[in-house]
């Protein structure tokens, strides 16, 4: 099974006043999770880019401003406000020849480290999402479990908008009100750009 362009409702947010930093781990280009189901079969779940395309699209409609950074790249090196560090601590998956009823159902925990502009964490949140899809007839486990694992994503994102300010306060590093003349109140995943 391989997830490839995915797409995400647009999250229907005020961004937050805040130019933020966003370091994605290796594991969110490219991953795999490969499992042997039962001793019978054995099962490839290909997510390619897809996390880090959520996670751009997403932090682009709740910040003011991203910027997404590569592992060398310095966060003092730039005017941020907050750095954000994602990870998939962990990864699941249940199919119908495991559960004995026709579902498909894929769990992920991504890790999400806040800092402020100073370097100190000041949140470790562990986003746990999960998804499921109702398999129809011969050969459609891929297709159902593809849709198990946006559902879980889009369950991700959802946990995200509602609870990353208070998970992690991130909230607290947002510029005041007119601290920032050039910020507007809306935002696209045209304001996500490159730190290089």
């Amino acid at each position: 099974m391989r997830l490839d362009a995915p797409t995400f409702p647009e999250p229907l947010v005020d961004p937050m006043n805040m130019h933020v930093g966003l370091r994605l781990s290796p594991d969110m280009y490219g991953f795999q999770h490969e499992e042997e189901v039962m001793g019978r079969e054995t099962w490839l779940v290909d997510l390619g880019d897809a996390n880090a395309l959520m996670f751009k699209d997403l932090f682009g409609h709740m910040f003011t401003q991203v910027t997404i950074l590569e592992e060398d790249d310095n966060p003092a090196d730039l005017p941020l406000d907050a750095l954000v560090e994602t990870s998939i601590d962990k990864f699941e998956f249940s199919v119908p020849q495991q559960t004995g009823n026709n579902s498909y159902s894929i769990w992920i925990r991504y890790r999400l480290k806040v800092y402020n502009p100073s370097g100190d964490m000041i949140g470790n949140w562990a986003v746990s999402a999960y998804g499921k899809s109702e398999g129809g007839g011969i050969g459609s486990g891929d297709n159902a479990l593809e849709n198990a694992a946006l559902l879980a994503m889009r369950d991700a994102a959802a946990l995200m908008i509602m609870k990353l300010d208070r998970e992690t306060g991130i909230g607290s590093l947002a510029k005041k009100a007119g601290e920032n003349e050039e910020s507007t109140l809306t935002t696209s995943t045209a304001d996500v750009e490159d730190a290089a």
